[in-house]
């Protein structure tokens, strides 16, 4: 099996001259497609919400089009509201949630509106002090321990520094009911990007059993419970896909089992999905610039890990396509390497691909999340141009390259003094 870009050879030659390589490029048509499954899915729940993860992929071209496809946005941090505001959006279309939160943060985020999502028992203290506690209000739970799917060991949430206790969770209700919320909700993400339609349906049980258990010792209004993200994506080709259907399906049945016997059937379902929602719709697209013949065969490309940090710092792979070669035998073995001085800089190790001339594009595959948004400047590099593939099929720059001024201008005054 294999993975098919979404570009041809033909299209990457033509944006490339005007556009150099290395750039991140993403598909609209794609989003957009993928937006409305989603919504098609838990159209079942009548106050269902998407709240994108923006840290997944922090651009404004991204955020708008999924502003359009009727989208929130999760933020995390300053910077992230920031841009949300400036995209349009405003007030509950925004879920502020947030870790070891800066305190003037949380007061922007009520500012804004945004529904602001406690990580620990100490931030509503923190919260009433700095800017008083908001009418609706959410925290994030975590209930310790394995979490597992029939017999398979998903994640190990009991090692993870997000969320509140079982008991936590009761007495930080009481205490936020106290100080004049009106309106609660219920967050929590137990696994990174499985691929299983049964874990949607698994946590939202755990949550729905949380919920009823919280009102009765609480009496709160429950009215909304966040699934947040963790439904991924098949970065190997061999892997089938979630089917979001599927899902939602999974979730309503949960939700018509636990929450409408007990007279909650009004709460709301949001999800907080970045991977799922980007990544797949996400190529970089890189030029062979170098090739090497020592201990190992090696293939220089003009990315690095500053373009795409996941291999490097997870091991993670992602499938690369050779431009042109699709059909060719991939009967050559090649570690894929940036140019970074640290020799983890590898897009692919023992990878099995065509025979790799200099000049061939690769586009590496699944980058549209967490792809651009984790690079950084190590090695003095520059980050690299975001691009977006209009549904027309013409293509626009929706970030321009860095440039050495850019890498410089935060030196101020200084860097013109040693000039």
């Amino acid at each position: 099996m294999s993975k098919v870009p979404f570009i041809t050879e033909q299209q990457a030659r033509e944006i490339i001259k005007k556009y150099p390589t290395p750039f991140h490029i993403y598909d609209e048509k794609g989003i957009r497609e993928n937006a409305r499954r989603l919504q098609q899915a838990f159209s079942w729940n009548k106050g269902y919400k998407e709240f994108f993860a923006v840290k997944a992929t922090p651009n404004p071209s991204i955020l708008k089009i999924l502003k359009e496809e009727g989208c929130g946005t999760d933020c995390s941090s300053y910077s992230e509201l920031v841009m949300s505001k400036k995209c349009g959006f405003e007030g509950h279309n925004i879920m502020f949630s947030s870790n070891d939160t800066p305190l003037e943060e949380f007061k922007y985020a009520k500012e804004l509106g945004a529904i602001i999502n406690l990580d620990d028992i100490t931030h509503i203290d923190a919260v009433e002090k700095t800017c008083g506690i908001p009418e609706t209000i959410c925290c994030r739970y975590n209930p310790g321990g394995k979490f597992s799917i029939s017999t398979t060991i998903m994640d190990n949430p009991g090692d993870a520094k997000y969320g509140l206790t079982r008991p936590q969770m009761t007495e930080a209700f009481l205490r936020l009911k106290e100080l004049g919320a009106k309106e609660f909700g219920i967050h929590s993400f137990l696994a990174s990007n499985t691929v299983s339609n049964e874990y949607y349906p698994t946590l939202a049980k755990i949550l729905f059993k949380l919920a009823v258990e919280l009102k009765e010792e609480t009496g709160v209004h429950i009215g909304f419970i966040n699934l947040s993200g963790g439904v991924g994506v098949p970065y190997t080709p061999d892997k089938e896909p979630n089917d979001i259907m599927v899902i939602g399906e999974g979730v309503r049945k949960a939700y018509e089992e636990i929450l409408v016997p007990a007279g909650m059937g009004d709460v709301k379902i949001f999800t907080e999905l970045g991977r799922y929602m980007l990544a797949p719709y996400g190529h970089l697209v890189t030029t062979a610039i170098h090739e090497k013949h020592t201990h190992k065969e090696y293939i220089g490309v003009d990315a690095c890990a500053v373009n795409l940090m996941r291999p490097a710092m997870y091991g993670a792979y992602h499938h690369i396509t050779v431009l042109g070669k699709e059909n060719q035998p991939c009967d050559h073995m090649y570690d894929v390497t940036g140019s970074l001085c640290e020799n983890n800089d590898k897009f692919a190790i023992d990878r099995m691909l065509p025979k790799i001339d200099m000049g061939d594009i690769l586009v590496i595959h699944d980058t549209g999340a967490h792809g651009f948004s984790m690079g950084y400047n190590y090695n003095g590099r520059l980050k690299s141009a975001e691009l977006l593939l209009r549904e027309d099929g013409s293509v626009v720059e929706i970030r321009r390259p860095e440039t050495i001024d850019d890498y410089f201008a935060t030196l101020d005054g200084y860097w013109n003094v040693i000039e």
